[in-house]
């Protein structure tokens, strides 16, 4: 949620800041303004009733020392007034509160000023690119029909199970699955985050916290029952363990990794861009999240979208680094970089992480702040990224590794499959 404080003392900031969302960023705006203003003279209006109400509350004591009774009554009637006007105006206040609240929750984030204007994912820009495309034989496989051919996953049994989009990796492909986790895993502590295992249902308020409510809510399922949601990344509990929390500055970054399971609901079932793994209902996913202060945070992300490189240069993976435009980017982001990886058979660029700086946004909606050198509580910039989401990773990995004696595993993966190749049975 944007900060009320900085919409009001940098209003052309913001302005431009948002209009590169491709949304209609000064009516938005004015209406907040409009809002916050109310807000602030209905304060102010109360702020007068309680000075009224003190002095009242003197003089009475006062007059009836001095013998005024009558004074001293009419001094009471007064107050008694106040009393109502006060409870009136607090509930005016309440209001007024609530709907500068409700309002500034549909504003998104607004981007920074490196990041391009654009309502499209073609409007990304390109600004790295690592590794040769693979050169397949003709014949090359798509990873759906390398899975049966191996016996690697079934998406067929998932619709037996459950439905569409939930697939039931075996053998060697689920051994493959469990490996790429072990390996990211290891790779984000060696790096010096701290592994987290976090529930995999939130409440409301952890999925309000990081922007998926109200935004996102139709894309996540609800537990009805107990009203509670099944979380679409851990960067949504990783990053609430620290709501309502204030952070000393020696505690600074804060570096955390988690796995598990995601779950959401907008995955897609038809046409050949959601064939496979390439869309699902459920995957794993390895995500790092961090805390740092303001003036760290940009670097944090650099950082991070290192740290994906890397591993993405030990699975030996063709990469590239997009960073997106105002109108492609998540409703909480203030920057996105997202990293694709090329999939030799079906010729295409496969999204498989997001690394994103979401500036004070997630942490005002979290109350989470840190103290600086002067002790006064700040709020924090939160940062997280996908390193990395394996559905994709897995399908790329199938596609530009086949041979025709089987499909390789690349070398740094070899010590957690325990083999070098997946060959038929």
């Amino acid at each position: 949620m944007l900060d009320t404080a900085y919409l009001r003392n940098h209003p052309e900031e913001a302005l431009n800041r948002l209009s590169k969302r491709n949304i209609d960023a000064e009516g938005l705006l004015a209406k907040a303004a409009g809002l916050d203003e109310k807000r602030r003279s209905t304060q102010n209006a109360l702020d007068a009733l309680l000075a009224e109400m003190n002095d009242h509350a003197r003089s009475i004591g006062e007059l009836m020392k001095a013998g005024k009774k009558a004074e001293a009554e009419e001094a009471r009637a007064r107050a008694t007034e106040l009393k109502e006007g006060i409870a009136a105006m607090k509930d005016q206040l309440a209001a007024a509160e609530k709907a500068l609240h409700e309002h500034l929750w549909t504003i998104p984030n607004t981007p920074q000023e490196r990041v391009p204007a654009g309502k499209t994912p073609e409007d990304n820009q390109v600004v790295a690119q690592h590794g040769e495309l693979p050169r397949l034989a003709a014949g090359a496989k798509p990873h759906w029909e390398l899975a049966e051919e191996y016996g690697l996953f079934s998406l067929e049994l998932g619709v037996k199970l459950t439905g569409a989009g939930f697939p039931v990796y075996t053998g060697q492909g689920a051994k493959l699955e469990r490996a790429l986790i072990a390996f990211f895993l290891d790779r984000a502590t060696e790096a010096g985050y701290m592994e987290v295992i976090p529930p995999l249902l939130v409440n409301a308020d952890s999925a309000f916290a990081t922007g998926q409510l109200p935004d996102k809510e139709g894309q996540m399922y609800h537990a009805t029952a107990d009203d509670l949601f099944l979380i679409p990344t851990a960067e949504v509990p990783i990053t609430n363990l620290f709501r309502d929390v204030i952070l000393e500055a020696g505690a600074l970054p804060v570096k955390r990794v988690g796995y598990t399971p995601c779950f959401r609901r907008e995955a897609g079932s038809y046409g050949k861009d959601v064939r496979g793994l390439n869309r699902v209902h459920q995957f794993d996913k390895v995500e790092i999240v961090r805390i740092e202060p303001p003036e760290r945070s940009d670097a944090a992300l650099e950082e991070m979208t290192a740290h994906v490189k890397g591993l993405l240069e030990a699975l030996e993976l063709p990469y590239r680094q997009l960073l997106l435009c105002g109108g492609d980017m998540g409703f909480t982001s203030a920057i996105t970089y997202d990293m694709e990886v090329y999939s030799g058979a079906q010729q295409r660029w496969l999204e498989v992480s997001s690394i994103s700086n979401f500036e004070t946004y997630q942490s005002n909606r979290l109350k989470l702040r840190y103290r600086g050198e002067d002790k006064k509580p700040r709020l924090a910039h939160t940062l997280n990224g996908s390193a990395l989401a394996l559905a994709r990773i897995v399908a790329a990995l199938l596609e530009n590794n086949q041979t025709p004696q089987g499909i390789r595993i690349p070398n740094a993966l070899q010590p957690y499959t325990g083999f070098g190749m997946i060959v038929k049975k």
